[in-house]
């Protein structure tokens, strides 16, 4: 698979979401303190982010 959304624990113990494409990371999360909550993030990316603006602030 070309992309991939991981969940993984971080050294604190919380749980990220982190974006691959062709095995490398895109982006990362914030800490949530639980799995589920993990997933909802995953999901309101797949469900609102087709559709986000892009802002360049450069």
């Amino acid at each position: 698979m070309a992309h991939m959304f991981e969940i993984y624990k971080d050294k604190a113990g919380e749980f990220r979401v982190r974006f691959k494409f062709n095995s490398e990371i895109m982006f990362s999360t914030e800490g949530y303190s639980s799995k589920s909550s993990a997933k909802a993030a995953i999901e309101s990316m797949k469900k609102n982010g087709p559709g986000a603006d892009v802002v360049d602030n450069s």
